[in-house]
């Protein structure tokens, strides 16, 4: 079962379960990957989006609910804060386990062998092959910090 479908199937048991926080949290999900569908066939891809672009839009949606719920915290609105967080948990439910930061540093290590980057100016290289491998597992900021002391440390 794709993504897609999992995600279409957790919405139709939500509206039977009356579960109002999941439904309104899948709807948007289902939203955003029905708007990056049609992006995608603008683009000349009729298939519409595939499953790394919906794995990159959970991590987005994700990472926007943490943002919400970390400024409604400083705002002392904690009641929205933890509807935020209930959100970010149920999107991150549909993402695979993230990678932990020994398994990044060893994939960013290896991207640069393979690749044989050199300099700071291989560094937009070695992210592209990353986030081709490991979309919706590997933090990207984690990332691009560990190949940027790497290549630089190379020089």
């Amino acid at each position: 079962m794709s993504i897609r479908d999992k995600i279409l199937s957790d919405l139709k048991s939500a509206m039977k379960n009356k579960d109002v926080v999941r439904l309104s949290t899948l709807r948007l999900v289902s939203t955003a990957i029905k708007d990056r569908d049609i992006a995608a066939r603008a683009e000349d891809r009729c298939q519409g989006c595939d499953s790394g672009e919906i794995l990159a839009i959970l991590q987005k949606l994700a990472k926007q609910r943490d943002e919400s719920a970390e400024m409604y915290e400083n705002a002392g609105r904690l009641d929205l804060a933890e509807k935020e967080r209930a959100e970010a948990e149920i999107v991150r439910e549909y993402l695979p386990k993230p990678m932990e930061a020994e398994e990044i540093e060893a994939a960013a290590r290896d991207v640069v062998e393979e690749l044989g980057a050199t300099g700071l100016k291989d560094m937009g290289k070695c992210m592209g092959a990353l986030k081709e491998r490991y979309t919706g597992r590997m933090d990207f900021s984690q990332a691009g910090a560990r190949i940027k002391s790497l290549l630089t440390n190379a020089a």
